[in-house]
């Protein structure tokens, strides 16, 4: 082992003495810097507040009702491109007249 090796083995073993020697000695400081864990959210809490609190019951169902409007507004024009595609692309299948629809023909 290396002398940098040997520092760092001394060094962990010296603070866990010292953490040891002050959790006896001290407990409530010791406590007191002790990570916990944060209490987790109640899975429903939302679900909850929803159902018990007629104001926020409302916006939640206003916005819910325009992100819904949204999505309807969004596929309907979706949908309306992909008929003017098809209708586009029908007219160039089908008219023997056109001018771009000729570029695909061998001569």
């Amino acid at each position: 082992m290396n002398t940098l090796t040997r520092l760092r083995v001394r060094l962990t073993l010296i603070l866990g003495a010292a953490e040891i020697h002050l959790r006896l000695r001290l407990p409530r400081l010791m406590w007191a810097f002790t990570r916990r864990r944060t209490a987790p959210d109640a899975p429903f809490a939302e679900l909850q507040r929803i159902e018990t609190d007629p104001a926020y019951r409302a916006l939640f169902l206003a916005r819910l009702n325009a992100a819904i409007t949204d999505r309807d507004a969004e596929r309907e024009a979706v949908v309306h491109a992909i008929e003017a595609a098809a209708e586009h692309l029908r007219h160039l299948v089908t008219d023997p007249n056109s001018v771009s629809g000729d570029h695909g023909r061998a001569a």
